[in-house]
Order: structure tokens, then sequence, then C-alpha cells
């Protein structure tokens, strides 16, 4: 691992110049893995060809309908989130262990490609295709009955503290099915706060209710096939579309990367008690 410095986030501000896309050609170089480890995030263009993307999309729309027709409510005790596109169809929102539903998608996420990725983490770690949620899909629409348009400020680590465990590293990786733009709403982070101390990691920002911008954010725009890495601990929020209806759709997909003690869910695993929160601070 090439090791950095840890800084004060707000000493050193990132620049948008310093926004570099790369190329991945079949493993993790020491360029990317510097600007990693300094920024907490990376991006990597046309990681994923059209077809697999297209391929991507179709098992999607399969899992989605036989989801809504069986009323599927959870899986391994991850609940499914629904709501209304703009033409008052339901829809899956969030998609907890796609990859359980979609041999493709269990392919994508199971790829030497995606599994070098693990890199990044700076220790010994893994792809949770059975661990915490599994595949997630998140699917942003802008329309009046949507249960995701946004999302505010957090970071993805702190949950390990509603599972009574230490406070590990962790990434998650980021396939990007559709476009994200600004049309799009998109996400948001704050580079380089993935070195910041365990208060700042807990109260920097009210977790889930802010979706306030903050001057030093980053908006990533990405194009279907894009995919991204961003480290557990850095913040970052997703922004509401400013327009409303199919412009607005948003489909990325995100993938846990773990270490510590292998746990995997079942059926009968319970419900995390961190969906209360969030259910708490939605609006």
């Amino acid at each position: 691992m090439i090791k950095t410095k840890k800084r004060r986030y707000d000493k050193k501000k990132f620049r948008t110049s310093q926004y570099q896309k790369f190329q991945f050609d079949g493993e993790v170089s020491d360029e990317q893995l510097a600007f990693f480890n300094e920024n907490g995030f990376i991006h990597y263009e046309n990681f994923f060809n059209a077809e697999q993307v297209e391929k991507m999309l179709t098992s999607l729309d399969e899992v989605q309908a036989k989801w809504v027709a069986e009323g599927v409510e959870k899986m391994n005790g991850v609940p499914i989130i629904y709501g209304r596109d703009d033409q008052g169809n339901k829809i899956v929102h969030r998609f907890a262990f796609t990859n359980l539903a979609s041999p493709y998608i269990n392919s994508i996420i199971t790829s030497p490609g995606v599994k070098s990725l693990v890199k990044f983490l700076g220790r010994k770690g893994r792809v949770g295709e059975l661990e915490k949620d599994g595949a997630v899909v998140n699917k942003y629409v802008n329309a009046s009955g949507s249960k995701m348009k946004q999302m505010g400020w957090h970071t993805d680590s702190p949950r390990e503290f509603f599972y009574s465990k230490k406070l590990l590293p962790m990434l998650n990786i980021g396939i990007y099915m559709s476009d994200s733009r600004a049309e799009q709403g998109g996400l948001r982070i704050l580079p380089g706060t993935h070195n910041q101390n365990l208060v700042k990691l807990l109260f920097k920002k009210p977790y889930y209710i802010s979706n306030k911008p903050d001057k030093n954010e980053v908006r990533i725009d990405a194009k279907a096939g894009d995919l991204t890495v961003h480290h557990g601990h850095i913040w970052h929020r997703v922004a509401t579309a400013p327009n409303a209806g199919q412009v607005s759709k948003r489909i990325v997909m995100y993938i846990p990367v773990i270490c510590g003690k292998y746990q995997p869910k079942d059926e009968d695993s319970k419900s995390p008690i961190y969906f209360k929160l969030r259910g708490l601070a939605k609006k």
C-alpha cells in the first residue's frame, strides 16, 4: 500500500482541476492508488462497455418486475424500497442483494476486474457478495410518487456501530448503469474526508437529515459504464435532480468491499437498525 500522511481535511482543499478520470487496464496502478489514498475516491471511465450496461439494465428490469409482482419486502433481512416513477408505475428504488436475484449481475460483481479493486482497501479484504446489503442498486427519480429523490450527507462506515462491531475501513464500488450529470442531481463528495478523525466522522454533519450544499463538495459526473470507488469514511450526499420526470432518472449499483470477520446474511437475518434511522430522516 502507498501510504500518505494523514492531514486535516480543510488544510488543503481539493481543486476541480485535480479531478482526474482514469482508464482501467486490468490492475490498479501506483498512480491510481496514490490519487485514491490522497482524495478518498477514484473514477474510471468506460469500465464496462455498452453491451454490458444494457445486459445489466435488462436484468434489473426482470428483477423489478418479479419483485413488484410478488411483493418482495426483503432480501436477506434488508428492506426493499418501492415508490412510483413519473408515470405513476410502481418501481423498486433500492434493490438489495441484487446479485442473488440476477445471475448476470452476480457475474459482474465477481469479475476479476472488480475484485482487483479490493487493493484500494489497503489490506486484505473481499467483495461482500453475501454480506452487508450485497449488491445494492439505487434508482433515483424526481417524481411526485418517488421515495428516492435525494440522500442527505452521510458516510458509509458508522453503520458498523449498529452491528456492535469495530469500525473497520471499507469501500463502495459504484457501477453506473445510467449517465449521472447535473440533470440527474447526482453524487457529491467531500474529498479527503476519509482521513478525518472519529469525531468528525460521526458528527461533522447530521446524518441523512442535511442535504445542504457544501462549498467544498465535488460533483461526480459519470456516464453509463463508468465505475467509481469511494472510501467508506468519506462524506457524501445525493442531490435532487433540478428537473422532474425521465430526465432525472439515475441508476447506480454499489458493491461493498469489506474486511474483518466473514458474516454472510441469509433469509433469516434480521433487518439492520440503521434503516430505521434513515426512515426517520426521509422527507
